[in-house]
């Protein structure tokens, strides 16, 4: 009996060995293109000492942003909840959690959250120390 566990034991240990040796680190692209979201050719990266900027967004529900337009490029990824992004030639796109967008460059747009949860995106700026990463628009 004693020789039975000590077996099963042994067994045990190596089972759990191997299950340790079988995870895989997996990689997803979520994206990889050369154009914006609604299919525009993405700029040339813009001249000058780099910045990276990452924002973590909270759009409150029920909430319109402001018209705006990003002079650097950018993409993000949607965590949690839904938005409507909207172009200056009302293309629409329907973001839910876990989409990527590829934002427009030096295009008006503006998003709005239309549900009655908060919409959180993390969004990365690629552009330079002397240019701003988004400019509001007038109205």
């Amino acid at each position: 009996m004693n020789k039975i566990l000590i077996f099963l034991s042994f067994v045990l240990v190596l089972s759990s060995c191997r299950a340790i040796k079988t995870k895989e680190i997996q990689v997803v692209k979520l994206a990889e293109t050369t154009k914006s979201w609604n299919g525009d050719k993405l700029p040339n990266y813009p001249k000058g000492s780099p910045k990276i900027t990452v924002l973590k967004i909270t759009i409150p529900p029920k909430t319109t942003l402001h018209k705006h337009y990003h002079p650097v490029i950018n993409s993000g990824i949607l965590l949690k909840g839904a938005l409507t992004v909207v172009d200056e030639a009302n293309n629409i796109l329907e973001l839910k959690a876990g989409d990527v967008i590829v934002e427009l460059v030096n295009k008006v747009h503006y998003g709005i959250n239309k549900g009655n949860k908060p919409a959180e995106i993390v969004v990365f700026y690629s552009g330079t120390e002397d240019l701003p990463i988004t400019v509001v628009e007038k109205e």
